[in-house]
């Protein structure tokens, strides 16, 4: 397999996970993969937040990413894979790391500890801990608003020296804070968005790439938009940042993925919009809405 230091760049895409009648919809996670691994999209992230990961059993969990890349094995695509994985204690994300070391992806995303509230010295002997451990690379998830921890630039720059954490997907809704630790990052440490509604703004500020749940929907002018900024094109980047932001915002009115899976499901990408419980379907109004911007949408591409 290839460096994820260097395949940890572009438009990634954090999977939804598909379920009907209360199991893993294989017939539509096929249909999921053969779909956008002929697309733009440069990498998989499974099981994390926008894959349900943390209602997955183990054995759920290694299912998906053994149709997954079973899939992928057919497509004339290598793409990488990562897998998400979350929890509060130390010991018990080892053994995770232990159940997983013989899986064969690309690396982890792994959140901070939730709950717990850690000091920033705790924070970094928890990272160097399991990436120590860890049998593929780390990326790291920082994602104050869903750990109550957040991890400052030191903590940062502090585990990018640990030769196995090779990037952060960056959700710390801290636009100074971003800026900042992409000025002063170790060379060859990817940094990839994960605040959809900021894009534009990551990338323009230099971020190496993304990983958005909303490019489920329109992943051609996502990835465009990467592609026109480094192309020296911030005009029609822009342009074409301002035909999808409305849906950054759309897809987050009411707890994810369950907004982006009721438009899979209408999109006929998915069999079902279920999703696990604590987590429910949309409400009546937002359906509404979602169905009204999907029919927009494909008034859009008709010929005049």
């Amino acid at each position: 397999m290839t460096d994820l230091h260097q395949q940890l760049q572009g438009l990634w895409l954090p999977l939804i996970t598909p379920f009907r009648n209360g199991e893993l919809d294989v017939t539509s996670l096929r249909r999921l993969v053969r779909h956008y691994a002929n697309g733009p999209v440069d990498g998989f992230i499974l099981g994390a937040t926008s894959g349900e990961g943390m209602a997955l059993s183990m054995d759920e969990l290694e299912g998906l990413v053994s149709v997954v890349l079973d899939e992928l094995s057919a497509s004339s695509r290598h793409l990488p894979v990562c897998l998400g994985l979350s929890g509060a204690s130390t010991a018990r994300m080892k053994e995770a790391l232990d159940d997983t070391a013989d899986w064969p992806i690309n690396g982890y995303l792994i959140a901070s500890p939730y709950y717990i509230r850690p000091s920033q010295r705790g924070l970094v002997q928890h990272f160097n801990a399991l990436a120590d451990h860890a049998s593929w690379p780390i990326v790291l998830y920082n994602i104050p608003y869903r750990t109550a921890v957040n991890l400052t630039n030191e903590t940062l720059l502090a585990l990018a020296d640990h030769p196995n954490i090779v990037g952060m997907k960056d959700c710390c809704a801290d636009r100074a804070q971003s800026i900042d630790f992409l000025n002063r990052r170790p060379a060859g440490f990817r940094v990839l968005t994960g605040e959809d509604a900021q894009t534009f703004d990551a990338l323009s500020d230099g971020a190496d790439g993304a990983i958005l749940l909303s490019a489920h929907l329109e992943t051609n002018t996502f990835a465009a938009i990467r592609t026109l900024l480094q192309q020296g094109q911030r005009d029609a980047a822009l342009a074409a940042w301002q035909s999808v932001v409305g849906l950054t915002r759309l897809l987050f009115a009411e707890p994810s993925p369950a907004p982006a899976k009721h438009w899979l499901w209408r999109q006929g990408l998915i069999d079902s919009p279920e999703v696990r419980l604590p987590m429910v379907a949309v409400s009546e109004d937002l359906a509404t809405w979602l169905d009204a911007e999907m029919e927009r949408r494909a008034q859009l591409l008709l010929p005049a």
